[in-house]
């Protein structure tokens, strides 16, 4: 299992803000990070993976 910092996540193609992260987590549009202290969090890699090709699905049955 991997983990990816929130700097990381425009490497997946995801360049929300932080703040906007924060609000699809809280609604539960958006995977729950892992705390790695207090003020450090990171979100598990594979997790993150299956959020995008949700994305990806979602629109492909759009166009269907």
């Amino acid at each position: 299992m991997s983990l990816i910092p929130l700097t990381r996540l425009p490497d997946k193609g995801i360049n929300y803000s932080r703040n906007y992260i924060d609000r699809l987590i809280k609604d539960g549009k958006f995977p729950k990070p892992v705390f790695l202290s207090p003020r450090r969090r990171a979100f598990v890699e594979s997790e993150i993976d299956a959020w995008v090709k949700a994305r990806v699905d979602q629109r492909d049955e759009v166009a269907a």
